[in-house]
């Protein structure tokens, strides 16, 4: 990408030759005419996973924030601006008519759990469950879905979670989440430094379990996802 600043051209996309060649090929194969689908499956069976990934859909939804530089796309806001720009509005164009890939609703269906990473909300989940078909699919196992607050003492980890919830209006805090998720999630899954915001969470709609949810190293991450699975 420096060559190409270089060169005179927009540069601001950085991206390491993993993630590179990794976006290469998926466009390469897409102008072959290859689905997201069948991509995901080439991508995850060429890096030796043996796990079954499905992209939510193979149609394009587009993340777009109105921000106070202007209307941004999902990479402009989050990489050109690094996510410091104040936001109006998210909108998910396409997301309304966009259909399921081909064996996502009966993954959803036969799932013993589903389980909401403690990713962001707005910019990572939400993209997905504003697919009609998707959303309706995860009211219908609302029991069964367990979702993992990205939030620790009312603030994200890492990326922008909290301070975007603030600025469209959310709650950034544990009960935020859970008013946010208890449409189509029962179980929320909060970290232990904030045990007390469990009767929040409960108030909000969603049944709270305490755990350690920071996955520091692999072991922690191991541990969460048996705890998840219990």
């Amino acid at each position: 990408m420096g060559r190409l600043g270089e060169l005179g051209g927009e540069s601001w996309f950085s991206l390491g030759d993993q993630d590179l060649a990794t976006h290469l090929y998926r466009t390469q194969r897409m102008h072959e005419g290859a689905t997201k689908l069948e991509v995901t499956a080439e991508l995850a069976e060429k890096r030796g996973l043996t796990l079954r990934m499905l992209p939510a859909s193979n149609d394009v939804i587009a993340t777009r924030l109105d921000t106070e530089v202007g209307d941004l796309s999902f990479q402009e806001y989050f990489v050109k601006h690094h996510h410091g720009v104040a936001t109006h509005t998210v909108r998910y164009v396409g997301g309304a008519i966009a259909t399921p890939a081909p064996g996502v609703l009966e993954a959803i269906a036969s799932a013993s759990r589903i389980i909401i990473a403690p990713s962001n909300p707005i910019l990572s989940i939400q993209p997905i469950v504003e697919m009609p078909a998707i959303a309706d699919a995860l009211r219908a196992r609302r029991i069964d879905v367990i979702a993992v607050t990205p939030l620790i003492g009312g603030a994200a980890l890492k990326g922008p979670a909290d301070r975007l919830m603030k600025e469209l209006g959310y709650e950034a805090s544990n009960a935020g989440i859970a008013r946010y998720y208890a449409p189509y999630a029962a179980t929320l899954v909060i970290d232990e430094v904030d045990a007390e915001t469990a009767a929040d969470v409960e108030a909000a709609g969603m049944r709270a379990v305490v755990t350690t949810t920071i996955m520091a190293n692999p072991l922690h991450a191991e541990a969460l996802v048996r705890e998840l699975l219990k």
